[in-house]
């Protein structure tokens, strides 16, 4: 239990968060959501002890242990991966310690003796016998193989690390659990673990991630950060958003009276509670919702970006065929071998590997910024693209502010140009802001609206939520759900796939995997992860 009385985080003049009053129960998971910069990271650090808070205290219950997720992946860089886990339960490290240092000694005393004894009393009840085996579990789950598990940290690549330290986060059960974006780099296997692990976890868990799936399969309660304020919400995020969404339609709806708009929130409050009952997620046994008041949903004060993508024409029969396309590093890594497929009209493709340089490197040969090592691709004549590559630096090397910079990719005066500028919610005078120095967020949004004004019947997509927040990822999402072009992208939200995506093709270095097919019916068969380990050699 986690309790935040009366906490105040400011710096110099800018209040973050005033006024918190808030209790974080057992056996409940929050989901921290906000705007990029509202504060969402900082709240975390503000809980663990990171960062003291301008007012207020922060109590967890007696005797109980908060872990944090850490963010610092080489402080550890001289200490074996299995260390490096069991160091994420403090105490126990710290009897294992004191263990091996009185056992070390030449002249153990009858007080070392005692001393021994009562660490070993200790170290029973922590479950110290299992603590490596434990550990071993957690590494294995998180994709960690065993002959990796004493090499040192530093020989690891940065994507293992992330796991090793999601590893040690999670040790030894604790009581409070705070992990700040958990799914970062992780695979999709990976990802699953961790859903099923934390819809199994007992204790508190305190999360931030854009990930909206994730935050639906674990999350009981909505955090909300917003204009300075930290309000606690039942439900997961879908029912946060959707409910929110409901009643700001009803507070601009004047006419209606208030007994017609408490009768449609309360059949959406049902209707949500039997979908909850259906699915296998955590929020089915937390019965979040059985006590909901309909005065507790209200208006959400975010504002979401206008991503509205119009093919100016419809397009053809043929869209694309691509013929044998290969493709390998310098160091000879082969990411795709002798790729063969057409796209159909209508089709929504999302494009899946285990190396996600495969999908990069594809994207940049069908847009000709790149050439494969063998193979050829065709467009049809009616098809016009719109490309949001992965990079976007090469975009922003310049000193053009934001209506110049967004010109020169599309005909039309500064007041259209503004126009889509203030879809993407920059307005007054950030439009003259310089490009060279905007945020990743800030970049990926004017890459949007440069997208939008091509009026494509094709959009080439490569990781579109990288550096996006919850509501541009929201926004995003709704467009490309029924825009009626063709889409081929890759990318990590599982929501986004899932909703998106009607067809699934994974590029290996023995050929595709090709399917029509929805993306949790793929992630879930048994014919496919046969398929799959055959195509990758494993």
């Amino acid at each position: 239990m986690i309790t935040v009385s009366n906490v105040s985080v400011q710096f110099g003049k800018r209040v973050l968060f005033n006024d918190v009053n808030l209790k974080f129960t057992s056996g409940n998971c929050y989901g921290i959501i906000g705007a990029n910069g509202a504060g969402k990271s900082t709240f975390l650090r503000t809980i663990s002890g990171d960062l003291d808070a301008t007012t207020g205290s922060i109590m967890l219950g007696p005797g109980e242990r908060l872990s944090v997720l850490s963010q610092d992946h080489f402080k550890w860089d001289a200490l074996t991966v299995m260390d490096t886990v069991m160091m994420g339960h403090t105490v126990l490290w710290d009897i294992m310690k004191q263990r091996e240092v009185l056992y070390a000694k030449e002249d153990f005393t009858d007080e070392d003796g005692l001393k021994v004894s009562e660490l070993e009393e200790r170290f029973a009840e922590l479950d110290g016998w299992n603590a490596e085996s434990d550990a071993a579990a957690l590494l294995s789950g998180l994709g960690i193989k065993e002959d990796k598990h004493y090499m040192l940290m530093g020989d690891l690549s940065g994507k293992e690390k992330v796991r090793v330290m999601l590893a040690q986060a999670l040790f030894g059960n604790p009581d409070n659990l705070l992990l700040d974006e958990p799914t970062n780099d992780l695979d999709m296997e990976t990802v699953m673990w961790l859903e099923e692990y934390l819809a199994n976890f007992e204790h508190t868990v305190l999360v931030v991630s854009h990930d909206r799936h994730f935050l639906d399969s674990v999350c009981t309660h909505t955090v909300d950060i917003d204009y300075g304020k930290i309000n606690l919400f039942a439900g997961n995020y879908s029912f946060w958003y959707e409910s929110s969404q409901l009643a700001l339609r009803q507070q601009q709806n004047q006419k209606a009276k208030a007994e017609e708009k408490k009768k449609e929130l309360e059949e959406f409050i049902r209707r949500f509670s039997a979908n909850v009952a259906k699915s296998k997620q955590t929020t089915s046994r937390k019965k979040m919702l059985e006590k909901l008041n309909v005065e507790e949903i209200k208006p959400s004060s975010r504002k979401y970006p206008g991503i509205i993508f119009t093919p100016e024409r419809e397009p053809g029969n043929q869209i694309l065929e691509v013929s044998g396309l290969t493709k390998t590093l310098e160091d000879g890594t082969v990411l795709f071998r002798d790729v063969n497929f057409n796209v159909e009209k209508g089709d929504k493709i999302v494009f899946l590997s285990r190396d996600p340089r495969a999908m990069t490197s594809f994207f940049e040969i069908i847009n000709e910024e790149t050439k494969p090592d063998a193979g050829t691709f065709n467009w049809g004549v009616t098809i016009t693209t719109a490309y949001l590559p992965l990079d976007n630096t090469r975009y922003f090397n310049t000193d053009l502010n934001l209506v110049d910079w967004l010109s020169q990719f599309g005909e039309g005066n500064e007041v259209y140009m503004k126009s889509f500028l203030g879809r993407m919610l920059f307005s007054g005078e950030e439009v003259l802001k310089k490009a060279s120095v905007l945020s990743g967020g800030e970049k990926m949004r004017c890459m949007i609206a440069r997208m939008q004004l091509r009026n494509a019947n094709c959009l080439i997509l490569d990781t579109p939520t990288n550096h996006l927040d919850l509501e541009s990822i929201q926004a995003f999402n709704n467009n490309l759900k029924t825009y009626k072009g063709n889409i081929l992208f890759s990318s990590h939200d599982h929501e986004f796939i899932q909703t998106v995506a009607n067809r699934i093709i994974e590029l290996t270095p023995n050929g595709i995997i090709d399917k029509m097919m929805e993306y949790d019916e793929y992630i879930t068969s048994d014919h496919i992860k046969e398929l799959r380990a055959k195509m990758y050699g494993n």
